[in-house]
């Protein structure tokens, strides 16, 4: 299956919900850091101070190569610091009873094309991403039944981000539809022996949590807390702020999450100010697109890092 929009569940869960800093190419990761993607080295990214910024691409509808077209206008810095390919799915396999790792044809597209489609941005520093998100068919991270098929599940993971080259893994935990297909219901140890696992295959590498979904408030099992093995966890909530609820320090969490084209530039903005007012290090934008979203991308550089932003085709 497809991946399925976003903005759908966004904008249901908006209204349920509305109730040391990094910039890439300047400092690295506090936990684990993304090694080098094979091929030459990337170019020094020009120094840009202030929190890690984040863009989620729909490979469904746009091209990776986006994050890579704004830079500041004040350095000549990247705009965005981690693309995010949104997204691979975790599916049910009905025969063998167990998850497995799948590329829709536009993902699958974007890996087998990487010179072109990914090696590009890590030359100029972003870092890039792969988002693994459930897929209607009841399995999900939450909901594995032993270690060992956690750990297998981790490898499938750790394997494609050593096979495309890529900077690492994002956790989002929707669609899953848990109990589909006779699926078991989540439980506690399923999360945590799945991120101990892929830690352990990708020990510089990024792990990053959207924070929503039953995994995300299972971070914790025999006395094992996987918090400290992410990198970054951002709040899921399109135009809000909300802290993600995991021991993480402010330098790797985004409180403020936008949609671009869709969350006013003044919320864009205000979610931008309060960012750098309450020294937190990441902020978390969803859905650039191929138009110049200059404007929507300047009301938070301008907050962030203190200059506008410049559209290159």
């Amino acid at each position: 299956m497809s991946n399925p929009v976003r903005t759908r569940v966004r904008t249901a869960a908006l209204a349920l919900s509305a109730a040391a800093t990094l910039a890439l190419g300047t400092t690295t990761t506090t936990g684990a850091t993304a090694a080098p993607a094979p091929g030459p080295a990337p170019a020094s990214a020009a120094a840009k101070q202030g929190p890690t910024s984040v863009a989620y691409i729909e490979v469904n509808n746009h091209s990776m190569l986006n994050a890579g077209k704004y830079t500041l206008a004040d350095g000549g810095g990247n705009a965005f610091d981690v693309a995010v390919i949104f997204a691979a799915n975790i599916n049910y396999d009905t025969g063998a009873k167990k998850a497995y790792l799948h590329f829709n044809e536009n993902v699958q597209r974007v890996l087998d094309n990487a010179a072109t489609e990914i090696r590009p941005l890590q030359q100029k520093g972003i870092k890039v991403v792969l988002s693994v998100l459930g897929n209607h068919q009841g399995a999900g991270f939450a909901n594995f039944t032993s270690q060992q098929t956690a750990s297998a599940f981790a490898k499938e993971m750790s394997d494609a981000v050593a096979k495309y080259g890529l900077d690492g893994i994002d956790f989002d935990d929707e669609y899953a539809e848990y109990g589909q297909n006779g699926t078991a219901q989540p439980n506690d140890s399923s999360f945590v022996h799945l991120v101990t696992a892929l830690r352990a295959n990708m020990p510089n590498k990024i792990i990053s949590l959207y924070n929503i979904g039953p995994a995300a408030s299972r971070l914790s099992y025999g006395g094992v807390d996987v918090s400290s093995k992410f990198d970054y966890a951002w709040n899921p909530y399109y135009g809000t702020w909300q802290v993600p609820g995991i021991g993480l320090p402010k330098s790797r969490l985004s409180p403020a999450a936008v949609e671009i084209g869709r969350t006013s530039p003044s919320t864009v903005a205000s979610l931008a100010r309060r960012t750098v007012d309450e020294g937190y290090g990441v902020y978390l934008t969803y859905n650039l697109d191929g138009s110049d979203r200059s404007a929507d991308v300047s009301a938070f550089t301008r907050e962030l890092y203190g200059s506008d932003a410049v559209y290159t085709p």
